[in-house]
């Protein structure tokens, strides 16, 4: 490299193409995989042309002129549909994934009955954590970022400390059957985040006192495997079920208050408007920083903050829920208030395994097997846009839990 510049060099100066030599020097930096910066004398930048910085420098063009070149990194903004990072580690599928509520952890449960923290700063390896003798099929980090729960096929629940990856007090048992997805209670309905929801394949969802590592209450009702489980900021569980129905229950006492009825075959899956803002609790990603602190504060003022998130977000109107199945269907619900669906959502053409809400709730997105991901109204349910898969399955989620699978996709907007 060094041999042939300076043969470049020594072409542009006995010729004395002084002003096209920043021509020159384009040509080779293009046809060089680096990017390069060229100093005179090693101290004046050459910005626009050679000729233009010796004039400058008011140097003579008959003596000899050093021109150092340096290799500059190259800074590639790659698009969203691209894999940007990996973090290696497991053995067997990755089967289930939570971000922190800061975002600066991400959690993941595998095939190889291990759960991993990730410091998503590094992109390295946090914590390994070892208890489980199956399949860890859901995580869920409490709302305060102190605890980790997950859930595995051998229907055994663990708690984790997320600063040292060790277990917190006794593995949670009761479930006959594995366990499907995991819920902790609002940090501004309890800023301790004691409880936590689960649900099974066995039929039941469970209410746990992690403190006292002990079973509070059993919801019944049910008729099949119950799929999903969410806790509102209102004070009410929400659950789906192989049975075709979405129920509501009262958590402070487990009363069921109500059951929407509508679809056609299983319930995969349930987003709460609110569902992002009660996940990240007291954290306000608008004042964070590139590298998100952990939560502090008192109970009362986490509690607080939490508080005004949450209204903020929620506004005058109640909390909406949208739920997915098999009948390639989607229903929007105002659960607290009416049994009957705000909208019926239809579009996909194969089941629907995934549904989200934006955090600032005015889009919802949904995923299906028919390989295209929609995009509608939050408010109304009405459709606006579609992401179409080219090959393969965009997300995927079932009783063995939720898997994302990268790839390239394109934007399908119809008017």
């Amino acid at each position: 490299m060094e041999r042939s510049w300076a043969h470049l060099l020594m072409f542009l100066w006995t010729s004395r193409q002084i002003n096209c030599s920043w021509s020159a020097m384009h040509c080779y930096r293009r046809m060089s995989r680096c990017h390069w910066h060229f100093f005179v004398r090693g101290e004046a930048e050459v910005v626009s042309s050679l000729g233009s910085c010796v004039k400058a420098l008011g140097v003579e063009t008959e003596q000899v002129l050093p021109v150092v070149y340096q290799p500059q990194a190259v800074f590639r903004v790659r698009a969203v549909a691209r894999c940007t990072s990996t973090l290696q580690g497991h053995t067997e599928a990755v089967i289930s994934t939570a971000f922190s509520p800061t975002g600066k952890y991400l959690a993941s449960g595998s095939g190889d009955t291990t759960v991993r923290f990730w410091d998503l700063t590094t992109e390295t390896p946090h914590h390994t954590a070892r208890g489980h003798t199956h399949w860890v099929l859901s995580i869920a980090w409490s709302p305060d970022g102190k605890k980790l729960a997950s859930g595995c096929k051998n229907s055994q629940i663990c708690l984790w400390d997320p600063v040292t990856g060790t277990q917190m007090g006794k593995t949670l048992t009761g479930h006959t059957k594995w366990i499907t997805w995991l819920c902790w209670e609002p940090l501004h309905l309890n800023p301790e985040c004691r409880y936590l929801a689960s649900s099974s394949k066995d039929g039941s969802i469970r209410v746990w006192d992690t403190v006292l590592g002990r079973c509070e209450k059993i919801l019944t009702g049910h008729t099949q495997s119950v799929t999903c489980v969410k806790w509102g900021g209102d004070g009410l569980l929400y659950t789906s079920s192989q049975d075709r129905t979405v129920k509501v229950w009262r958590a402070k006492d487990g009363v069921q208050c109500r059951t929407l009825q509508g679809h056609a075959h299983w319930v995969n899956t349930l987003a709460l408007s609110t569902d992002y803002v009660l996940r990240t609790g007291a954290f306000e990603p608008a004042t964070a920083t590139i590298n998100p602190q952990d939560l502090t504060g008192s109970l009362e003022e986490l509690k607080e903050k939490a508080l005004q998130r949450y209204h903020k977000v929620r506004g005058s109107a109640p909390e909406r829920l949208v739920s997915g199945s098999d009948d390639f269907t989607l229903f929007l619900w105002n659960p607290a208030e009416d049994k009957k669906p705000l909208a019926r959502m239809t579009g996909h053409s194969a089941l629907v395994n995934e549904v989200l809400f934006s955090p600032d709730t005015r889009l919802l997105a949904s995923a299906s097997f028919d390989k295209s991901i929609k995009i509608w109204d939050g408010k109304t349910g009405k459709y606006l846009m579609s992401y179409a898969w080219p090959c393969g399955i965009c997300v995927s989620s079932g009783m063995v839990g939720r898997q994302q699978a990268a790839g390239q996709w394109q934007q399908r907007q119809h008017s």
